[in-house]
């Protein structure tokens, strides 16, 4: 206790981890991968554009590329069997991978929401537990799920049902797996941005209706910026939050509670 008090902020530090990012080619996944290497973790990045990929571990010196299309199964098996080999053990998994379609139900193929259920939900079970079953023997591990806030509530005027009900599972997944692990060493949360800036909200911050929508229903009235989640997931991925899982962090600018 009193070393905690002599140096509060040592609690976030990761140094010896090893931290695996998904969806690191660009946006947010890139940021996170930036914050948990600068606390001192050893970073395993992973998403399907390889020259990003290898762009970014210029400014990560250690980390290690993986290329994974995690609509594969057998792609994510391997994805945790060479962060493994390649370094030793997983101690912080971020699922961060996402897409989403913004049509009306009435446009939205079967197709396109299976896709999103896949990457989205599917994936995420899959790797928490290849990386969880990894954790437990080891005996700690936290598992960082990148949910949404549109996993709590609707996202209509922008018509997504495949996106919500993706990150809806994942909230009630992130609880139960945080259940059946909580006396095992290992902590499962999810982290749940609302709307902040990246590929797939490019056009919010520049076309008008979208700005005006966001400065009109936003109590904080504007998209958040990335490193405005920083805190947080170094919070959930960290000792920091030794006590927490199964809990849904919120990071919206006061979307939801409205």
């Amino acid at each position: 206790m009193a070393s905690l008090l002599s140096d509060p902020v040592a609690q976030f530090r990761l140094d010896n981890k090893v931290a695996l990012v998904t969806g690191a080619s660009s946006g947010l996944g890139a940021r996170f991968a930036r914050v948990l290497h600068a606390a001192g973790a050893s970073v395993v990045i992973s998403a399907r554009r390889k020259d990003r990929l290898d762009a970014l571990a210029t400014d990560l010196p250690g980390a290690v590329v993986i290329v994974c299309d995690l609509a594969d199964s057998a792609q994510r098996e391997n994805l945790i069997a060479q962060t493994i080999e390649q370094r030793g053990r997983i101690d912080v998994l971020v699922n961060n991978a996402g897409l989403g379609y913004s049509y009306g139900i009435e446009h939205e193929t079967l197709e396109q929401f299976r896709e999103v259920m896949e990457i989205n939900t599917t994936a995420v079970w899959h790797l928490a537990k290849l990386a969880g079953v990894h954790m437990v023997q080891q005996g700690n591990g936290s598992i960082v799920n990148v949910a949404s806030m549109l996993g709590l509530v609707g996202s209509t005027p922008v018509k997504q049902a495949n996106y919500c009900a993706s990150k809806g599972a994942v909230i009630s997944l992130t609880r139960e797996l945080a259940l059946q692990w909580a006396r095992k060493g290992v902590r499962v949360n999810a982290l749940c941005p609302g709307w902040f800036l990246t590929e797939m909200t490019a056009e919010m911050d520049t076309d008008e209706g979208s700005r005006r929508f966001i400065a009109q229903n936003s109590p904080i009235p504007r998209l958040g910026e990335e490193h405005e989640l920083d805190g947080a997931l170094l919070f959930l991925a960290s000792n920091a939050s030794s006590f927490m899982t199964g809990q849904e962090l919120v990071i919206d600018g006061g979307w939801t509670a409205r």
